[in-house]
């Protein structure tokens, strides 16, 4: 792999120059490359690991699955809360079919890279492995009940008035990250925590962070990658640090360009929620199999026969079909975008969601518009979101509070009592700054599974009574 060089060094001076002097809105001056995109190397180490039983990728891969964050996916919400059905998806079994469709997209797009450029030491299959590990992690910072659970903790910090002690203790950047929380953040956060962190590749990273800009950089509103941030105060220095290592284009004030494969990554997600969202809403009866057949004929194309899935007896063996078919017919169109696009992604000028360009996508538009009025706004999701909201806003309203109250050294005995239910890492946080103290107590809230949540609510309320 190319390490860092006096050649490398120029372009990114250059680049940097460049910005500072004429602005974020004209071409620039080199081209990011794919053998410093695909580094090995990890952010643990200066060189490249050799192993001979499996590639570095393959272990990011290994690393993420076996990880602690990534298992407690399975029992966070996808779009249905607390699901009493074991037959729709959760954050895990999403995130493994992420992964599956982002491998796919991979290595067929590999295979036509390394063709081109005439790379030598990475195969089709590395950067598919690449994508699939990214993919694998890219919802592992997703706190409990999904979006409602990131809207909870956003507007608790965003009611706190100007005079409040916690704000006044927090410089404007640090205060942006608290009054939106990220999932894509929290996740950067928790694989590359400098303890209990992955370490994974520069490449796997790159692909990873899907937002490559902090909550207090200004959006660049035509760029579809500034619209959210991916990583917070505290792990700038290492995301500025993995940006150096891949060559990514800075934009200004700590934003960069994404790496390439980072559309790939949203590709494979944008993919199988828009698909399996459908799937989970036509088997719980929130869609019927005739409307759920018609959305996705266009997809399909010509590869649809209505004979043959007649013949199918259930409706998961209809709904598997359909699913296959729309899926593999997505991945063949968004990586005919993706290489269309690669010149432009390398020199910093695409920014635009494959799945917005490729010609299936008025027939995923029509899906996402259904799925909103008849799934996502469907009243058992809804409601579940609701109570999901209440959940973690009460956990806020005690654990934050005890928090605070050590933090200003003047804890009431509630909150000294809450200290001590609250696991040793926890505690400790007391004796940090205010904004490092309340990431600890974030990493805390925003773990926990669904029914971890509601559990430590309803004992801290004294709803139930804690049972040996």
């Amino acid at each position: 792999m190319l390490e860092w060089s006096t050649e490398k060094q120029i372009h990114l001076s250059f680049n940097y120059l460049f910005v500072i002097v004429f602005g974020t809105n004209l071409p620039y001056f080199y081209k990011m490359n794919w053998n410093q995109l695909l580094s090995s190397t990890r952010t643990s180490s200066k060189t490249a690991d050799s192993q001979k039983e499996r590639s570095n990728f393959e272990a990011d891969y290994d690393r993420i699955i076996f990880s602690y964050p990534f298992r407690r996916l399975q029992d966070k919400t996808q779009v249905f809360p607390l699901p009493e059905q074991d037959f729709v998806h959760n954050r895990l079994t999403h995130s493994l079919e992420v992964s599956s469709v982002g491998r796919t997209l991979g290595k067929r797009a590999g295979e036509q890279i390394i063709k081109k450029h005439k790379l030598t030491e990475i195969t089709a299959n590395d950067i598919g492995t690449i994508v699939s590990a990214a993919a694998l992690a890219h919802d592992v910072g997703n706190p409990p009940f999904g979006h409602s659970g990131e809207e909870s903790i956003s507007s608790y910090f965003q009611r706190m008035d100007a005079d409040n002690w916690l704000k006044k203790n927090c410089n404007p950047a640090e205060w942006a990250d608290l009054i939106n929380f990220e999932g894509n953040a929290q996740g950067f956060r928790l694989i590359n925590q400098k303890a209990q962190g992955l370490m994974l590749t520069y490449a796997t990273l790159g692909a990873f962070t899907k937002y490559p800009k902090p909550a207090s950089s200004p959006k660049i509103e035509s760029r579809v990658s500034q619209k959210k941030y991916g990583f917070y105060q505290t792990e700038q220095t290492v995301f500025e640090t993995v940006a150096s290592e891949l060559g990514l284009h800075k934009l200004g004030e700590g934003s960069y360009t994404r790496h390439p494969l980072a559309f790939l990554v949203e590709a494979a997600d944008d993919i199988c929620y828009n698909i399996i969202d459908l799937e989970d809403g036509c088997t719980l009866g929130l869609i019927s199999i005739d409307e759920t057949i018609e959305l996705l004929k266009p997809i399909v194309g010509n590869r649809f026969d209505r004979q043959k899935l007649d013949e199918k007896r259930f409706l998961h063996e209809k709904l598997g079909t359909l699913r296959a078919l729309a899926i593999n017919e997505l991945i063949n169109q968004s990586v005919e975008v993706f290489l269309a696009n690669e010149e432009a992604m390398l020199k910093g000028d695409f920014d635009t969601s494959l799945t917005d360009l490729i010609p299936a996508s008025e027939a995923l538009s029509k899906i996402k518009s259904i799925s909103i009025d008849k799934i996502y706004r469907a009243q058992i999701v809804v409601e579940k979101e609701v109570a999901g909201y209440e959940v973690l806003n009460g956990l806020l309203e005690i654990l934050m509070g005890s928090l605070i109250g050590h933090l200003k050294g003047e804890p009431s005995k509630y909150h000294k009592m809450i200290r001590r239910t609250l696991p040793d890492f926890i505690q400790e946080a007391v004796e940090m700054p205010a904004y490092e103290a309340t990431r600890i107590m974030l990493d805390y809230i925003s773990g926990m599974t669904d029914k971890h949540a509601l559990t430590l609510f309803r004992k801290l309320k004294g709803m139930v009574l804690p049972s040996w």
